[in-house]
């Protein structure tokens, strides 16, 4: 659990800056589980939408088992649309604690994640471990790929797969420079656990590349280069957007600070855009000071550098979006605040590629509060999503709710992953597939498996252009989010 993170969340309770804020489009909220300290608490990584059709997801805190600062170690729950959960892992420490980051399917039917402290190291926080990298398969066995030892990185981020089969990420703290109060890694990590560090952020005191990426996920671009953003540092120790080569080249795109409505210490990593930008969020600045560091920032960045602010949080409207954005299939963002709206417990927000931004839900505390994990959108159209506190008084503050938004997005099918040569077999993934009659490619068919409700195996077809797949089922035509991109 980073402890610049704490800092900043405990500061921000003691002010309040909002007014009342209109909900501007017809939704539906539901409160979906409120966790219980025993079920987990604090999930800060936010549900992912599995092959089985349910949810999965970890908790930072809670289960059965107590960790460092007198915590719970964490958890990996289960659980269904309508709110079942089931707690399948309780961390011990040795096998991770904290984990803090969404979890990552892979083709292989397991989860990929990372734990931000634990592992049999003692080098960092001693006796808390620098944090690891793990596997949970299917059928609820989890394998410590990786231990950090400080060295190569303290506090990892979350893991991305790249298209060459690796995963990669970043850690907040460690790395050659030393011990846990410097910059962080970029790192490799094979699927068998040899970890290879491609990048040392330097100290905070000369950080022209930037230092700490806390939150921040990489996102591999259409160029096959690694996105991503640092917390603090670079020339105006404000943050900084970079790509990174997967052989470790590091550039630095933008340096926040730049300009006074661009925002300052961005977290939450960001997501390409279906124009080929980089959309992203800083946590405070932006020009707007209803609130005493600003307000915070949705931004656009171009793949070679250029800013565009996007729209300028002022408090009403949220504060401090840390959870980042995705792109759902209506072509718009959506994200979360972790302060602000109606009662300063957070929003969740729409926000058009121009600007326009609507808040759709906020929070009152009885309903969950500070929203820090992105969202997901369901196959079912839905949006899930979780609070960091809230509902449930057993865990001071609460522990946490994992809740849905709905706002009339129709069903779409989801392709894993979303790019292939032809004679690929690739995952469909959607909500009632059941008697699935034909699957194309941008119009071209395909050789297809139904293996169950909720997916479908098909072959990329020959002759496949770039486009839009296709699922013909008994109640209609189910189209992809994004298009699928045909590889040579």
């Amino acid at each position: 659990m980073n402890k610049l993170s704490l800092v900043k969340r405990a500061c921000a309770l003691l002010i309040a800056c909002v007014a009342t804020a209109i909900v501007l489009q017809a939704q539906t909220f539901g409160v979906l589980h409120r966790f219980n300290g025993t079920d987990g608490a604090s999930p800060f990584g936010g549900p992912i939408q599995y092959y089985d059709g349910n949810l999965y997801g970890t908790t930072a805190t809670g289960g059965v088992n107590t960790c460092a600062y007198g915590y719970s170690c964490g958890t990996i729950f289960r659980m269904t649309p309508d709110g079942t959960l089931a707690t399948l892992h309780s961390f011990d420490g040795t096998d991770g604690e904290y984990p803090t980051s969404a979890l990552l399917e892979a083709s292989d039917g397991s989860f990929y994640g990372t734990t931000s402290n634990g592992g049999v190291s003692s080098s960092c926080s001693s006796p808390y471990g620098c944090g690891t990298v793990f596997e949970f398969t299917a059928g609820g066995v989890l394998t410590t790929l990786h231990s950090f030892n400080g060295v190569d990185g303290f506090e990892p981020n979350g893991i991305i797969r790249a298209s060459d089969g690796n995963f990669y990420g970043t850690t907040s703290l460690g790395g050659t420079y030393g011990g846990q109060s410097q910059g962080g890694t970029v790192f490799k990590i094979t699927p068998s656990g040899t970890l290879t560090v491609l990048y040392n952020f330097c100290s905070r005191a000369d950080c022209a590349d930037g230092s700490t990426p806390f939150g921040s996920v990489l996102v591999q671009g259409g160029d096959g280069d690694l996105y991503g953003i640092t917390d603090f540092g670079g020339a105006l120790n404000a943050g900084t957007v970079f790509k990174i080569t997967t052989a470790g080249t590091l550039t630095t795109l933008y340096n926040f600070g730049s300009q006074d409505a661009d925002g300052l210490d961005p977290e939450g990593g960001l997501v390409e855009g279906s124009d080929g930008n980089f959309y992203g969020t800083a946590t405070s600045g932006g020009g707007n000071y209803s609130c005493p560091a600003g307000c915070g920032t949705v931004f656009k960045i171009t793949p070679t550098g250029a800013m565009t602010t996007v729209h300028s949080f002022n408090g009403t409207d949220g504060e401090g979006p840390e959870g980042g954005l995705i792109q759902a299939s209506d072509g718009n963002f959506y994200g979360t605040t972790l302060y602000g709206g109606s009662s300063n417990y957070g929003t969740v927000f729409e926000i058009t590629p121009a600007g326009t931004l609507t808040t759709l839900h906020n929070f009152r505390g009885t309903d969950g509060s500070f929203p820090i994990a992105p969202l997901v959108q369901d196959t079912n159209g839905n949006f899930y999503g979780t609070t960091e506190y809230g509902s449930n008084d057993t865990c001071f503050r609460g522990c946490g709710t994992a809740f849905v938004l709905s706002t009339g997005l129709a069903s779409f099918v989801e392709t894993q992953p979303n790019h292939g040569k032809p004679g690929r077999v690739i995952q469909i993934l959607g909500s009632n597939l059941g008697g699935a009659s034909s699957v194309t490619f941008n119009g071209t068919p395909a050789v297809f498996k139904v293996v169950s409700k909720s997916l479908i195996g098909a072959v990329v077809p020959a002759g496949a252009t770039t486009g839009m797949v296709q699922v013909t089922t008994p109640s209609g035509v189910l189209s992809s989010n994004v298009p699928f991109k045909v590889t040579q």
